[in-house]
């Protein structure tokens, strides 16, 4: 009886942890872009000559938050198996 228990096949969570990798995974980023883009724009706005020396270092930030998430993405390709 017990070790019919053992033999049978466990759950797959495969899914169900993809989805909170890449769930949880760009939550972060997501917010992270959101707050890094919205400041950039209120700083040109209030100066517009400043423009090239904020929009570079905020693609740069923007770039990297993406990094992040696309991390998190191939994470939930290895995690789910496919």
């Amino acid at each position: 009886m017990f070790l019919d228990l053992l033999l049978q096949e466990a759950p797959s969570y495969g899914p169900l942890a993809a989805g909170l990798a890449i769930g949880l995974g760009a939550i972060g980023p997501g917010i992270g872009i959101g707050i890094a883009v919205g400041k950039a724009m209120e700083a040109i706005g209030r100066n517009p000559e400043a423009s090239g020396t904020v929009f570079l270092p905020m693609i740069i930030g923007v770039a990297f938050a993406e990094a992040v998430a696309i991390y998190a993405l191939i994470i939930a390709f290895v995690v789910s198996g496919s």
